[in-house]
């Protein structure tokens, strides 16, 4: 029994001397495909994060030109509001208000297609109220204004888009994570 002992033990040895490399490269594939697997968990997070950054500086980008096409469209439209109380509309006047017109729906079409739905909708308020806003001052220079419409009247229409586009501009500024307070002072500031 003694040498059938000795067999067995040499048996095992010999087994567990042949199947180490086995193990340990079994043990090492698992170690590397673990590995491989954070790797690819770290750049998927990694691509994650470009992608949300670079989402934000689309949009970014997108509502600035959508608030200074707004701006702009807004201070045509009271300008040649003026001339046309004053009667002296030009040619130039009518192009300079048509430029930003048109600048105005190109930014509002860009800026469409990557808007929040919460500025989309500011945005289609603002765009629908400038349309408005063109729609009577041009029926005013024609000579045919709605019924209840002068120049004050579209005046204060304009100032209201003014009054709304800051609410615009708010929403957009949210969605960027931008504050709208100004930072308030640690206590104890003297300023």
């Amino acid at each position: 029994m003694g040498s059938t002992a000795v067999v067995l033990a040499a048996a095992i040895a010999v087994t567990g001397t042949l199947l180490s490399p086995v193990l340990a490269q079994r043990s090492g594939a698992k170690a590397q495909k673990a590995e491989f697997e954070r790797q690819q968990q770290a750049a998927h997070a990694q691509w994650e994060r470009e992608q949300r950054r670079e989402e934000l500086s689309t949009r970014r980008t997108c509502y600035i030109e959508a608030n200074a096409a707004n701006r702009r469209y807004r201070i045509q439209l009271m300008n040649y509001l003026w001339h046309v109380r004053n009667g002296d509309v030009t040619d130039a006047l009518k192009a300079e208000l048509e430029t930003a017109r048109a600048n105005h729906h190109s930014a509002f079409a860009e800026v469409q297609m990557v808007a929040s739905p919460a500025v989309l909708e500011e945005l289609d308020v603002i765009a629908n109220a400038l349309s408005e806003g063109y729609r009577r001052t041009k029926c005013l220079e024609e000579g045919n204004p709605d019924e209840s419409d002068t120049f004050d009247v579209i005046q204060d229409y304009l100032e209201w888009i003014w009054k709304r586009w800051k609410e615009m501009r708010a929403v957009m500024r949210e969605d960027l994570g931008v504050p709208n307070e100004p930072p308030t002072p640690p206590a104890g500031d003297a300023r």
